[in-house]
């Protein structure tokens, strides 16, 4: 490849994640005020990583947290800065990065077919759900007092099944058609 087309592939690549870290903002500020916020984010996700693949859906997951973690107002509430990952609903943000990666990992094991990808996504909002449950039953024990696994599920996880399950069928039918006009190398 030459260095002209490595210049374009790289400049594609970059305004692609922004673009989609721009997309997860947007997907946060559609919001329903719940325990844990309900919003799009995780299409947002779903969609960085279905249209892009593993590494550069999660390069902007990773552009998207850390523009929240300076204090650029892209998380749920138009909110944003470190507090809010240390808050008690931090694990499900910082639980997207991971989610991202299990789907790039996924992908780099057993490749991009239909199956994979929704496999991917159901396996990865699983990390998600894990990882921002024991971070919010931590933070919550640490500042309000112990609570049960079964009442951090039914505030943070049960509710948001079904919603995240109609996400990710949006997301992989979107992506799919999405990708078709998304030069990628």
């Amino acid at each position: 490849m030459s260095s002209v087309a490595a210049t374009k592939t790289k400049t594609y690549d970059l305004a692609y994640i922004a673009i989609f870290a721009v997309v997860m903002a947007v997907c946060s500020w559609i919001s329903i005020p719940m325990t844990v916020p309900f919003t799009l984010q995780t299409f947002g996700v779903f969609m960085a990583v279905g249209v892009l693949g593993g590494k550069r859906g999660t390069l902007a997951v990773l552009v998207y947290i850390l523009l929240g973690v300076v204090g650029v107002p892209v998380f749920a509430g138009f909110s944003g800065g470190i507090g809010v990952l240390l808050n008690t609903t931090g694990g499900y943000i910082v639980g997207f990065l991971f989610s991202a990666l299990v789907m790039w990992g996924i992908e780099k094991v057993l490749g991009k077919k239909p199956v994979v990808q929704i496999i991917s996504m159901v396996i990865g909002l699983l990390v998600c759900y894990a990882l921002g449950t024991i971070w919010f039953m931590v933070v919550y024990a640490q500042t309000t007092g112990a609570v049960g696994l079964g009442t951090v599920l039914s505030w943070c996880v049960i509710p948001f099944i079904v919603p995240d399950l109609v996400k990710i069928a949006l997301a992989f039918v979107l992506s799919r058609k999405v990708r078709k006009y998304v030069p990628m190398q």
